[in-house]
């Protein structure tokens, strides 16, 4: 896909003309006009007028050969979400299909969630539920955000990460299991760009160097791949193709290889016109290279859920290195390269109602999300789910018959029976893999052949099955079971634990479970009544924590209403000596206040050197805070203010705590370079801890004790010479 070409609504236009009818071509003229006016003075963080982006979502549907509503979804994707345009004005301007589409990619922007990772983690509910319905919403959806990553460097560089880390989790890996190869390489190299600066460019730099070898390598390959089929008259085309800079990242860190020690940096790719020419060529190949053991995929006979087909093989080259051979209908590149799309693609009469009924069939695992999201009633869980099922590496597994069930990888035969029917799990007592017994909790492996063993007198699924099961329709049937089965005890069971969560926090169950109380939060849920939401808490499809949490928000909220500070307000005041100065331990004076109690806010940890204000609490004195502390930000309660200063020629001899995170690649000895690091200035570390996630982005937590403010910078400038150190922050609670 172009990267960098901006196209105007007139070029998009024009180019879907190429595959639509006028009277289509005058219907998105109509769609644009109605975003650029929605849009109108509202402009991108890059300076650009708004509409810019639209134009380019559209452009890229249109790339995929995408239909006229689709199209239009990409220019309106964003009219609700940020304009005072509203759905029934979709519907009443366009259709339902267009308001529907824009409906599933438009954000959830005024529900209020106890966290940012909350409403994300409800914003990609409905948009999986919205594709469930209609896949066209995640090409919509794709699209807007590859625009979004080629022009992310116009952000600043926390949300570069956190965007890109997104991308990395949900969306390139959707792009993958829908087949939408072009979209995908593009999004996971760009992630990389953002995540892990140095490896990404030291790949394109590596890359560049042996450019004109490799170019020279793969004519030389493709002037003898072309003269063995021209004797055996075959036309077929042929091109070299680099591997994607992502691909060589994710070989370097999961076989802890270096660059120079990564060999199949290319693949040749040969598209013919039938099956019959694909396999003949495969032979060509074998015959004047040496065949790697183990390397051949016949995706054709055994095409991917995303509806791959190729077949692949590695050789041993012309100069002895590993050569990777692609071969392939032209028909299944376009399923390569565009997936999913290329189904959904503009083709008038040319789709059969076999097509259509092979596709729905091969989609039936996108159809169970519907399933399993009325099974979680918590957002966050659905996408951790989720992640597991859809985005985990897959194996491939054969009933006794032959078929072949797709599951995540570290699937057990519960997993496989449940895939198979509810009925032969509920039913199941034993599993054989290839003819042997094995346990239910055996990890399912490439090639495996399973057999279910059931019994109609089994009492059906144990409460174990629920954490040995990995995939969520297995683990949805089984609390299915269970609430069908044990309704009365689960009720019972229930009750008992959201009592229990209510006394933990301080209240009494009778003042929370009151009638309207109970009705207001198990509508909340969807639940249909209080027994239903009870029985939910018993078999585990929800927490008893969250549902005393809503049950008790308000009593909570009164309580903390109740609290009155005017008594220590006037306490402060009467016992206020004008022009009077109080010196305390904590390295703080207070203007105009004696006898009062001084501490060091622990959310933000002031030292020395940075600028702070006290802030009068209740029954605790005075807590002083940094002046940029969001937790005493004017909230209207600006009478609680007072002026307090740093101590003069004091501070020298205190220690304060500051909490310091820090950013950068993970490799091995990253940790004890930062220590070191630390311990060279003559600081103490209290307290250290640290995270990895799956593309090596490491997060360090540390906390130090330090003098003042030009201390914490040496500290930190001492941190950021470590090598592969991205950023080094303070941190607020």
């Amino acid at each position: 896909m172009a990267k960098e070409e901006i196209l105007t609504s007139e070029e998009v236009i024009d180019r879907a003309r190429q595959y639509l009818t006028e009277e289509d071509a005058d219907f998105l003229r109509q769609v644009y006009a109605f975003a650029r006016d929605a849009h109108d003075e509202q402009y991108r963080k890059s300076g650009e007028p708004y509409i810019v982006h639209p134009v380019q979502v559209a452009g890229i549907l249109v790339e995929l050969g995408m239909d006229p509503v689709t199209i239009a979804g990409g220019f309106l994707h964003d009219v609700v979400e940020d304009t005072d345009v509203t759905l029934e004005d979709l519907e009443a301007y366009f259709d339902r299909d267009v308001a529907m589409l824009v409906d599933g990619v438009t954000k959830l922007g005024k529900i209020k969630y106890k966290s940012k990772e909350a409403i994300q983690a409800e914003n990609h509910r409905k948009m999986f539920v919205a594709m469930a319905r209609d896949i066209r919403v995640i090409l919509i959806k794709l699209a807007d955000r590859l625009h979004n990553m080629r022009t992310l460097k116009h952000l600043p560089p926390d949300k570069q990460r956190r965007i890109s880390n997104e991308t990395l989790e949900i969306f390139a890996p959707l792009a993958h299991r829908l087949g939408i190869s072009t979209i995908k390489w593009e999004l996971e190299d760009t992630a990389l760009r953002y995540l892990n600066p140095q490896q990404y460019y030291r790949i394109v730099q590596l890359m560049r160097q042996k450019r004109n070898q490799r170019e020279s390598y793969i004519d030389e390959v493709i002037q003898g791949v072309e003269k063995q089929l021209d004797d055996v008259n075959i036309e077929a085309d042929i091109s070299g193709r680099p591997k994607h800079l992502y691909s060589i990242y994710r070989k370097m860190v999961k076989q802890n290889k270096q660059f120079n020690e990564i060999y199949d940096l290319l693949a040749v790719r040969i598209i013919v016109n039938s099956i019959k020419d694909c396999y003949a060529v495969l032979g060509i190949i074998h015959t004047c290279w040496k065949p790697m053991p183990g390397r051949f995929k016949d995706y054709i006979a055994m095409p991917k859920p995303n509806l791959y087909q190729s077949l692949h093989t590695t050789v041993i080259g012309p100069k002895g290195d590993p050569l990777e051979v692609q071969i392939r209908t032209k028909d299944m590149h376009d399923i390569a390269e565009y997936g999913i799309a290329a189904h959904w693609a503009y083709k008038e009469g040319k789709r059969t109602s076999k097509d259509n009924q092979s596709f729905e069939e091969k989609l039936t695992w996108f159809r169970e999300i519907l399933d399993w999201q009325s099974e979680t009633h918590d957002a966050e869980e659905f996408m951790e789910t989720l992640k597991v099922d859809l985005f985990s590496d897959m194996v491939y597994v054969f009933t006794p018959k032959g078929d072949v069930i797709e599951l995540p990888s570290g699937s057990v035969p519960i997993d496989f029976a449940y895939r198979i029917h509810t009925e032969v799990g509920n039913k199941t007592i034993g599993s054989k893999v290839n003819g042997k017994m094995e346990p239910l909790d055996y990890k399912l492996k490439n090639g495996d052949i399973v057999e279910v063993m059931t019994s109609q007198h089994s009492y059906g699924p144990s409460q174990d099955w629920l954490s040995i099961s990995q995939t969520s329709q297995a683990k949805s049937k089984i609390k299915q079971f269970f609430k069908r089965q044990r309704r009365e005890e689960n009720i019972s069971k229930g009750k008992e634990a959201v009592e229990k969560e209510i006394r933990t926090m301080g209240i009494e169950p009778k003042d929370a479970l009151t009638q309207t109380n109970m009705k207001r939060v198990f509508e909340k849920f969807n639940f249909a009544n209080e027994d239903d939401m009870y029985a939910a808490v018993g078999y585990q499809g929800i927490t008893a924590a969250l549902i005393a949490t809503r049950l008790t928000e308000k009593i909570r909220q009164t309580k903390e209403k109740e609290q009155n500070l005017e008594d220590t307000l006037e306490t402060v005041k009467s016992e206020t000596a004008p022009k009077k100065v109080q010196k305390r331990d904590s390295g703080v004076k207070v203007e105009g206040v004696d006898n009062l109690l001084v501490r060091l806010s622990k959310c933000c940890n002031p030292v020395p050197g940075d600028p702070i204000t006290g802030y009068i609490t209740k029954g605790r004195g005075v807590s002083v805070h940094r002046k940029d502390c969001p937790n005493v930000q004017s909230d209207g309660a600006e009478n609680r203010f007072l002026h307090v200063e740093w101590e003069e020629n004091q501070t020298e001899k205190k220690q304060f705590h500051v909490d310091l995170e820090i950013t950068g690649y993970d490799r091995r000895g990253f940790l004890n370079e930062i220590l070191q690091a630390v311990n060279e200035t003559k600081t103490n570390i209290t307290h250290v801890n640290g995270r990895s996630d799956r593309n090596k982005m490491a997060v360090i937590n540390i906390t130090i004790l330090i003098h003042n403010t030009g201390h914490l910078k040496k500290v930190v400038g001492r941190i950021k010479q470590i090598k592969d150190v991205y950023s080094v922050q303070r941190t607020i609670q």
